[in-house]
């Protein structure tokens, strides 16, 4: 197995460049053939995606977080983010739209949303934007399948708009706060593994822990050192799941020297230590759980 979550270009096809202004949009059963209905965890790392929920149900997963959904609901996910879903097909359908990260920043300035957080709205069914949303989805097929390629792009702002406007994410007094917590996001996605302390990663975004510790609070909901944690444990539970390493060896890929203590910290967050919990979700085992060292007297 590979040591990371497979990356596609859409999904099913291997990752490849993407071409300047890339812009593609289908429906997620014309891809049934591929998954039956489950999408397993991978990313794109070079582009983004909006899917929008048409009809049916299912359980929906963004990093770690596994949210159930009834139609309809709309997510976008930013390159790199690891998601996936559940759904069953002959119920369920949805309009996905992948851009190039290298077309999205004009498109995202005519629009509110935030394109560097990932982002699922569910419910709220009685919303006046839901309607807009949907004929303007339903458009963004329309024109691609013909070949009229040169309104997408005002139409994707539209469509992020809308979805910024459903979840109540606009841009407001609070976008410097949000684009702190997204450099610190991305701060952390890049040097988790190195074990850095919070008062390096506040020297490194040239800020003070107080405003970081805030915008942190604000965006993701939890404290500095929480979020450093739980990318930690994303990567953990990824390399557990999908790879045959030892825990041990799974513990120093995420910076802990020390594997032992790397077993605590697992189990203080998760309930279990790493061998048993990967043993709980259909792991074959493989080598030994690190074990803790037996307290001095």
């Amino acid at each position: 197995m590979s040591d990371r979550v497979p990356s596609f270009f859409v999904y099913g096809e291997p990752d490849r460049p993407v071409d300047v202004g890339f812009l593609h949009v289908e429906t997620v059963m014309e891809r049934s053939h591929l998954h039956s209905g489950r999408v397993s965890a991978h990313k794109h790392d070079r582009m983004a995606q909006i899917t929008f929920w048409t009809r049916g149900r299912g359980e929906y997963f963004i990093e770690d977080r596994r949210l159930d959904f009834i139609a309809p609901a709309v997510s976008f996910i930013p390159s790199g983010v690891v998601h996936g879903f559940t759904v069953v097909p002959e119920e369920t359908d949805a309009i996905v739209v992948s851009i190039a990260d290298s077309a999205l920043p004009p498109i995202a300035a005519l629009s509110s949303l935030p394109v560097e957080e990932p982002i699922m709205v569910r419910g709220q069914a009685g919303s006046r934007f839901w309607p807009s949303l949907a004929a303007t989805m339903q458009r963004l097929l329309e024109d691609y399948r013909v070949g009229q390629m040169t309104p997408l792009g005002a139409l994707l702002a539209v469509a992020m708009n809308d979805i910024a406007l459903l979840g109540q994410t606009g841009r407001s007094g609070e976008r410097e706060g949000r684009d702190l917590a997204s450099a610190f996001r991305r701060l952390v996605d890049r040097h988790f593994r190195d074990a850095w302390p919070v008062e390096r990663y506040v020297a490194a975004l040239g800020t003070t822990p107080h405003l970081l510790a805030r915008a942190c609070a604000a965006s993701h909901g939890v404290s500095v050192k929480a979020f450093i944690d739980r990318r930690r444990l994303i990567e953990a539970k990824r390399l557990l799941v999908f790879t045959i390493r030892s825990v041990e060896d799974v513990a120093y890929e995420i910076g802990f020297r020390d594997p032992a203590y790397f077993s605590r910290f697992f189990r203080k967050h998760v309930g279990a230590p790493p061998g048993e919990w990967r043993a709980d979700q259909g792991h074959p085992s493989h080598h030994g759980e690190a074990e803790e060292p037996s307290p001095t007297v």
